[in-house]
């Protein structure tokens, strides 16, 4: 193998695209997630047929792509060695980028450079940060709680396409080595991270295993079951939520793809059904308010827009009578105290 295809730093905008790292120092240079829109078409054009052998890196669709090119291209099917897929909820446009580091202080024409997951050694994983600077001061690294952000929770899904609402491959289900947060509690509190991995080539299979013979990775073996519980959340929007879109779609008169889901309602809630569709809408809005902001200028247009919203989706995603229970604690805390007083 000569070479790994993966996204990095430098692109037409100058902040992220797909690059060629031929060493171990560019490959680690260019590590670490990038939620950004990219593409590989330019990338597929300049290596094909020069020769090179690559492991090739991406998200479900990415990798589906690359594998039904290789199917049309003998020459790209030799050429493409590996398939490392990325576990994915949805993608993101390089809206998701500039909203985040708009609200952290540096504005889209400003924005210089991005680290989307900086770890915090007080945190757990999943509570991690992001690090932006600006081109007018690039020494100066802004950082926030990603979480803390408005639309940082994945769950909200704001800037998603239109066509990760009927995507229901979650662990690339075409890629040779697969790999994710490792989002179970004996893992998750660890603030360096874990992965969960799903290998389905022999050869990745023996490189896994002589790299924990050397002490390099420590491997734990877990079932089917705790792997779909690490992504259990990205099950849900998959099979519960694509069979509700899908059904919404087709009522509506519109065409839908043929998917391993049957349309339909009957197997969720009413509240949680209201909880799909309001994230789809809120998928919508989110486009037309981070315009409306650029053209004003202030990211408060944004924010003002999508704060309700986002707000009804967290009502709607909390369990039922979950808040009464905690007033009812609360009370007989406070009860229990004045008896004590007396």
């Amino acid at each position: 193998m000569d070479g790994i295809l993966h996204v990095g730093d430098g692109g037409p905008d100058g902040l992220f695209s797909y690059n060629v790292s031929h060493s171990l120092a560019e490959a680690d240079g260019r590590r670490k997630s990038k939620y950004y829109a990219v593409t590989l078409a330019e990338l597929v054009q300049e290596i094909q047929g020069n020769g090179k052998r690559y492991a090739i890196v991406g998200i479900p669709c990415f990798i589906k792509a690359a594998r039904l090119l290789a199917l049309q291209n003998p020459a790209l099917a030799e050429q493409f060695a590996y398939y490392v897929g990325l576990v994915c909820g949805h993608l993101k446009t390089r809206f998701f980028a500039e909203s985040l580091a708009w609200q952290i202080g540096v504005p889209p024409e400003q924005l210089a450079s991005v680290d989307f997951r900086v770890k915090n050694p007080e945190r757990p994983a999943s509570r991690y940060d992001m690090a932006v600077s600006s081109a007018d001061d690039p020494t100066t690294v802004l950082q926030h709680e990603v979480a803390k952000l408005l639309g940082g929770s994945w769950g909200h899904a704001v800037f998603q396409p239109e066509g990760c609402n009927f995507c229901d491959d979650i662990f690339a289900e075409t890629a040779d080595v697969v790999f994710g947060d490792a989002w179970l509690p004996q893992y998750s509190k660890d603030w360096r991270g874990n992965n969960v991995l799903v290998s389905r080539n022999e050869q990745i299979d023996e490189l896994l295993r002589a790299g924990q013979r050397e002490g390099e990775i420590q491997l734990d073996e877990i079932d089917v079951a705790a792997a779909v519980a690490s992504q259990a959340g990205n099950y849900r929007h998959r099979r519960d939520g694509l069979a509700v879109r899908l059904h919404d779609d087709i009522r509506a008169g519109l065409s839908v793809p043929r998917k391993r889901v049957s349309p339909g309602l009957a197997h969720v809630t009413r509240r949680r059904v209201k909880l799909i569709r309001q994230r789809r809408r809120i998928s919508a809005l989110s486009f037309g308010a981070f315009r409306a902001a650029l053209a004003s200028g202030r990211i408060e247009t944004y924010l003002e827009r999508l704060r309700p919203e986002l707000s009804k989706h967290d009502r709607l995603s909390k369990k039922p009578f979950a808040g009464m229970r905690r007033r009812l604690q609360n009370l007989v805390r406070r009860l229990r105290r004045g008896q004590g007083a007396r």
